[in-house]
């Protein structure tokens, strides 16, 4: 069987704005990180080592990377070549420039022929000659709409017919692929894709140009043994049939605060055709930790917020402190402590928010589950409503006559002048009788 490392959306020059300067390197520390994690995965391929190494797409945030950042990258997968383990490199959409078609930030590797590196820009079959035998990868880059949407076949047309239009012609493109497929050849499909069934992370914000979603029946061919998959950054296997697999392995490291909880790793696969197996690799990534507290009916909102920080394991990780509290609590911080207490941290931020005392009691919700009395249903609304105080006696009164049956007396009901609103005012009057008319 054939080994493959199958890894994605590195984002390489990303969440500088949760690291700090190296006063030794000069570098941000979460480079260093990206960097660190990178070479765990190449590590890893060169160890098995591995026949294949397919990366699904968005190397950087874009197109155009500081050279120091591309040097990273380079001198990572340089190693690969030095260990003869041929690469096929996809172009997401972060690797698309803005300005035409193609990944700027990755065709450079085609245009220097760096030996074994294959980079996949547009829809097409890339038969590898490994140690192990042969394989065949159709490689399937992002896709956007831009092209489509210049072209007069399509005007007048909504968006969803648009990628009604875009999803027919990449089926006939794909099924042109497949035909030419060697069948005794074990076949991966790479796409940077974002599929129907798919769970959402970061990508959502980090989206640079407007692709489309493509179903998942479109993917689940028998004529692929495995399907690696790039954009989305949370790991999952959208075919638990596993015929085949359809796998996001996910971001190598967290982007930001979104991908808290997320795992982050590679897949490692084993392939011949008609048979695969594969695992997901964690990789020991830094921690972030979202503190996030509420002291604003607290007696000693400083102690509140220690005590929230003091149960959380901070120790070199991005951390981020929020806190909500009232306007006149703000004296009561001592915020060169919560800076004292925050330190162990990688880095961290502090982020007060003051609550709204203007807002009003919120109503319980009253459904068809609640057992609640309608009187009392009745008063609370009431209690809540000051610009129904005046009227809210004769409306409880016109309410218990209601319910009783007596709706002759309820129609014929007067507002009271003494207690509850001016009969001789014809505006309270009006106003009682347009609320029983609602009741």
């Amino acid at each position: 069987m054939l080994k493959i490392l199958h890894l994605s959306d590195i984002h390489m020059g990303s969440s500088f704005s949760h690291g700090r300067i190296d006063p030794q390197t000069g570098t941000n520390t979460r480079l260093e990180d990206f960097v660190k994690t990178l070479s765990r995965c190449i590590d890893r391929a060169i160890a098995e080592p591995v026949d294949l190494v397919v990366f699904g797409g968005d190397a950087f945030p874009d197109a155009t990377p500081p050279p120091f950042v591309q040097e990273k990258f380079a001198s990572q997968f340089r190693r690969l070549v030095d260990a003869q383990i041929p690469t096929v490199l996809l172009v997401g959409n972060h690797d698309q420039h803005s300005q035409g078609q193609g990944g700027a930030s990755l065709c450079i590797y085609r245009t220097l022929g760096v030996p074994g590196f294959i980079v996949g820009d547009r829809l097409m079959t890339h038969y590898i000659q490994t140690r192990n035998g042969p394989i065949q990868v159709i490689s399937l880059p992002w896709l956007t709409r831009s092209t489509l949407l210049t072209r007069p076949e399509t005007e007048g047309l909504s968006l969803a017919e648009v990628n009604q239009l875009l999803i027919e012609r990449l089926r006939v493109a794909l099924e042109g692929e497949i035909r030419s497929l060697n069948p005794e050849v074990p076949t991966v499909l790479l796409g940077h894709l974002m599929v129907d069934n798919a769970s959402y992370g970061a990508e959502r914000f980090l989206a640079v140009g407007k692709g489309f979603t493509v179903p998942l029946s479109l993917l689940a061919r028998p004529c692929f043994d495995y399907v690696a998959l790039g954009h989305v950054h949370r790991h999952q296997n959208l075919n638990k049939s596993n015929d085949p697999p359809i796998v996001y392995p996910g971001s190598i490291e967290r982007v930001d605060f979104s991908e808290e909880k997320e795992d982050k790793g590679y897949v490692l696969v084993e392939i011949e055709r008609g048979k695969v197996r594969w695992e997901f690799c964690p990789l020991p990534v830094r921690k972030f930790c979202t503190i996030d507290v509420d002291v604003s009916n607290a007696a000693d909102p400083q102690a509140k917020i220690l005590k929230a920080i003091a149960q959380k394991n901070i120790h070199d990780a991005v951390v981020r402190l929020i806190y909500k509290l009232r306007s006149e609590q703000l004296d009561q911080i001592d915020t060169a402590l919560l800076h004292q207490t925050l330190s162990p941290a990688h880095t961290y931020t502090i982020q007060p928010e003051l609550v709204s005392q203007l807002a009003r009691p919120r109503v319980p919700e009253l459904g068809t589950s609640n057992a609640i009395d309608p009187i009392e249903a009745l008063k609370t609304y009431l209690n809540n409503r000051e610009d129904l105080k005046d009227i809210s006696a004769p409306m409880l009164e016109a309410a218990h006559k209601l319910l009783a049956g007596d709706t002759e007396e309820w129609f014929n009901i007067e507002p009271r002048s003494a207690d509850n609103a001016d009969a001789s005012n014809p505006e309270a009057t009006n106003n009682t009788d347009r609320q029983l008319r609602l009741l």
